[in-house]
């Protein structure tokens, strides 16, 4: 074999291997072992989850102010939504995950705001039948951009240069899932 060939073969080697790497052990079970990604719906107790978008929040446009009619953040914080469904796609009733948390890279935690009952957009936990989603189909909130309920979050600004940023949901016992926001 000439020089150029062998030279060439080992740049493709090594560019095959590049590319196995990347893809991850495949033992690893997504939002479990290692962090899922935005638009994975990663089982829990049940329960189908799926952090459809995050997104920062401005109440003062109007594209944002229908989310959030809470105080205006401080001039150090800024609000994000986290967009998430939740579908049984079982045969029984089943209770949704109420513990949520953003985790930066620091280890620094934040628990999402309190939202009215009267918000709209709002992820509340509950019960839900057999094929049964939040939000519920045709409600504000699914026929909206972001397709999701939202958890609201309230973060200083320099929380936003720790990433990754992880939202990790804990189920029943040490259940738990973990989602890497994309902002």
């Amino acid at each position: 074999m000439t020089l150029p060939a062998r030279l060439t073969l080992v740049a493709c080697l090594v560019a095959l291997a590049a590319g196995l790497a990347a893809c991850g052990n495949a033992d690893e079970e997504p939002g479990v072992d290692e962090p899922a990604r935005e638009g994975l719906a990663v089982p829990l107790d049940g329960v189908d989850y799926n952090v459809f978008i995050t997104r920062q929040l401005n109440p003062a446009i109007p594209a944002d102010d229908a989310y959030f009619e809470g105080p205006e953040p401080e001039p150090d914080e800024t609000l994000y939504g986290v967009f998430v469904q939740a579908c049984n796609n079982s045969d029984e009733a089943r209770e949704t995950v109420e513990d949520f948390m953003i985790v930066d890279n620091q280890g620094n935690e934040f628990e999402p705001e309190e939202l009215p009952e009267t918000n709209k957009f709002a992820y509340a936990a509950t019960e839900l039948d057999p094929k049964e989603c939040i939000p519920e189909a045709g409600s504000v909130a699914q026929q909206g951009p972001t397709a999701g309920s939202m958890l609201l979050f309230r973060l200083p600004l320099e929380t936003t240069e720790n990433r990754p940023l992880e939202l990790e949901m804990q189920g029943e016992g040490d259940e738990h899932l973990t989602f890497e926001l994309d902002i």
